[in-house]
């Protein structure tokens, strides 16, 4: 990678305290110094091992939901100058060493955004989540006419002309799915690539009560049809 790219990657964190410190070394390790953590609220001491970790530690005092902390990261690494973004999770799942597999497409000039896909790796998802994040693509289908391999994944990467484009105003984890309307509507240049997930004891019990209850997946896709039409009414 050109050391003149100024490349930021961006992690909102909720209660991640047992997590986030190795995340952040993995990432540190891969030679990525420009790190932005964005506690949302935090009950735990996640705020404290970001900042003890020498990274950009940034805080909501209240929880506003994933998609306020990711915008929060995007505007952050705007006013810091960043050619490139990622954002990643921060209890595990993504694997840092295919940071660089996103941003591959977008230093060559090719794409404005890469999504990250978990559907087109080998090692997938166990089978609630595979419903949940079909529900998530078809809803993203129909109010945005866009359709992607996985709607609702928070590993991503932009360039320039994308994060000057991005917005988003959901705070919550409908976030993922207004990026890809913001793409549409902006006529970026996308592609999505194949992602693997770690899943670790810690990240399945985070999981615990969606994959255990499968009516979760129904009435998380309610609520996030609901909150798209409110927002379709009233703009």
């Amino acid at each position: 990678m050109n050391s003149n790219n100024k490349v930021y990657v961006i992690i909102p964190a909720f209660n991640e305290s047992k997590a986030i410190g190795p995340v952040l070394d993995n990432i540190k390790t891969l030679g990525y110094s420009n790190i932005i953590v964005v506690d949302d609220g935090s009950k735990d001491d996640t705020y404290d091992i970001a900042q003890s970790k020498g990274v950009i530690a940034l805080r909501h005092i209240i929880n506003r939901g994933k998609g306020a902390a990711t915008q929060t990261g995007l505007d952050a690494s705007k006013l810091l100058g960043a050619d490139y973004a990622v954002t990643i999770d921060a209890d595990g799942q993504h694997d840092p060493a295919e940071i660089h597999s996103l941003l591959t497409p977008l230093l060559n000039g090719q794409y404005d955004v890469a999504l990250g896909s978990r559907l087109l790796a080998k090692n997938g998802m166990p089978l609630s989540r595979k419903i949940a994040n079909k529900i998530g693509n078809i809803i993203t289908y129909i109010f945005y006419g866009i359709y992607v391999s996985d709607s609702q994944s928070g590993f991503r990467a932009y360039n320039k002309k994308a994060l000057g484009a991005i917005n988003t105003t959901f705070d919550r984890y409908e976030c993922e799915a207004e990026v890809l309307h913001q793409i549409k509507i902006h006529n970026l240049q996308y592609i999505e690539l194949p992602i693997s997930v770690i899943y670790s004891k810690y990240s399945m019990n985070k999981w615990k009560d969606i994959r255990d209850v499968p009516a979760q997946t129904f009435i998380n896709g309610f609520k996030m049809v609901f909150k798209m039409i409110i927002r379709s009414i009233t703009t």
